[in-house]
């Protein structure tokens, strides 16, 4: 072999020599940084919540509250309308022409106060006549009492026949009978006047005007001059479920039922209005369950923005079902001193029946659904949860009314039950852990997966 050929083969040697040392050292670093960043991930496990429980399976972070035994009020809520107490329309009792309006439309009027005035000199002419009328036949009548008094006298005496006795008294009876209906006529006349002006038959608020001075008004006509509506006190008509009206007609028995009427909160003129909020829900029993009682809200109920609350009572229990709908009508009369209610407004109503004592009651939140049943996770002391199903008595607001399966004191997971399973271990703020480890919780998690990826490289 030449000496070129042996050059060429001992640079080959060489090369390959390197290499091998080359691919032996990154192995190494490789496998050294895995190691490394398993310890990492091993000691930034248990110092977080989250991030540990994915590295090494630490206890759940949740939020939990108490189980209270507390009174509560027995409710059934609905939708109810605002009415006036009384509405009336106004109309012209005679036909003339309108010559004054004595208020301005939308105006609060008090009972007696002058409304509209038509023009009375027709009727005054009308009335001056009927009392000359009047005049004149009084004196007729008391001529034709005289002449009877008269014949009566000569007819006694045998010198008067008896037929122009008895045409004399026709006559004055006839002008007497006349003389009545000229005092009737000046009555119908003087009330005429009277009716010219148009007072206010009940104090509360005006329309808007259906006539205008000059205006031509006819007796009795189709349309009202203008309609007052009394705003205090006011109805507020709403319906309820028929099968709670042997609930409402026992506990009215024993007092006056309590209503509370709560409309749509004030938005200011341009500003956008708050959504709807919707009420939370309890759905209707099942077949063969027990009949819904009082306090569980109807389903799809949509309640408007929180608004003023005014109170008042039941006044009124209507007598009849309705067989269409199987609901019952029901009135309540507030007393509406701020106008805060006013006809044809929806309101939320609330109607308290009673209240409920030592009611055993959850946030609404701490109830989750299943396969079988309504359950709820409760805390043993060794800070495990344990999944048991509750019987719910009914909702009221934000909280739920435990018929069974809880106890006063015991604590309730409310957030947080998406992660937990029977028997894992939980730890809330202040407990076994605290903000400072959930706040850790990612760090020691991502070093975690670090280590076991760095462990798989220095491995192969």
């Amino acid at each position: 072999m030449s000496r070129h050929h042996r050059n060429a083969a001992l640079l080959l040697v060489s090369a390959l020599f390197f290499a091998s040392c080359s691919k032996g050292a990154g192995n190494a670093a490789v496998a050294a940084q895995g190691a490394g960043g398993g310890n990492a991930g091993t000691a930034g496990g248990p110092q977080g919540g989250r991030g540990g429980r994915g590295g090494g399976g630490g206890p759940v972070p949740v939020t939990t509250s108490r189980v209270q035994s507390k009174p509560i009020p027995v409710t059934i809520p609905a939708v109810g309308t605002a009415e006036a107490l009384q509405t009336v329309q106004v109309r012209a009792q005679v036909t003339g022409q309108l010559s004054a309006v004595h208020f301005e439309e939308g105006q609060e009027v008090r009972k007696s106060e002058p409304l509209f005035t038509i023009d009375p000199r027709p009727f005054e002419a009308t009335l001056a006549q009927a009392e000359a009328v009047l005049a004149r036949d009084t004196a007729t009548a008391s001529n034709a009492a005289a002449q009877r008094s008269r014949y009566e006298d000569l007819y006694k005496r045998g010198l008067l026949p008896r037929d122009q006795y008895e045409a004399q008294i026709a006559s004055s009876q006839s002008a007497e009978a006349t003389l009545q209906a000229d005092r009737a006529a000046v009555e119908s006349a003087r009330l005429n006047v009277q009716y010219t002006r148009i007072v206010a038959p009940i104090t509360g608020r005006t329309g808007s005007l259906g006539v205008h001075r000059g205006d031509l008004v006819r007796a009795n006509d189709a349309t009202p001059m203008v309609v007052i509506n009394q705003l205090a006190p006011i109805y507020v008509t709403f319906a309820v479920p028929g099968r709670y009206l042997t609930d409402i007609r026992r506990y009215q028995a024993h007092k006056p039922l309590a209503l509370r009427a709560q409309g749509q909160a004030a938005v200011a003129p341009g500003a956008q209005a708050p959504p709807p909020q919707m009420q939370s829900l309890q759905s209707l029993p099942a077949a063969g369950a027990p009949p819904a009682v009082p306090g569980t809200p109807a389903t799809g109920t949509n309640v408007a923005s929180a608004g003023a609350v005014e109170t008042g009572t039941v006044t009124f229990i209507d007598n009849a079902v309705d067989a269409t709908t199987s609901t019952i009508k029901l009135k309540g009369t507030f007393q509406n001193g701020d106008h805060a209610l006013w006809p044809g407004l929806f309101v939320q109503i609330t109607l308290d029946l009673t209240t409920e004592q030592n009611a055993i009651v959850v946030p609404a939140a701490a109830v989750q659904p299943s396969q079988n049943g309504q359950f709820v996770y409760v805390v043993r002391p060794d800070r495990t949860v344990e999944a048991r199903n509750v019987t719910i008595r009914r909702q009221q607001g934000e909280e739920m009314v435990i018929a069974q399966g809880l106890a006063a004191g015991e604590e309730v997971v409310t957030e947080g039950q998406l992660r937990l399973t029977p028997g894992a271990k939980v730890t809330t703020a202040g407990r076994g852990g605290g903000e400072g480890q959930t706040g850790a919780a990612p760090t020691g998690g991502s070093a975690g997966e670090g280590g076991r990826r760095g462990g798989r490289r220095g491995g192969y």
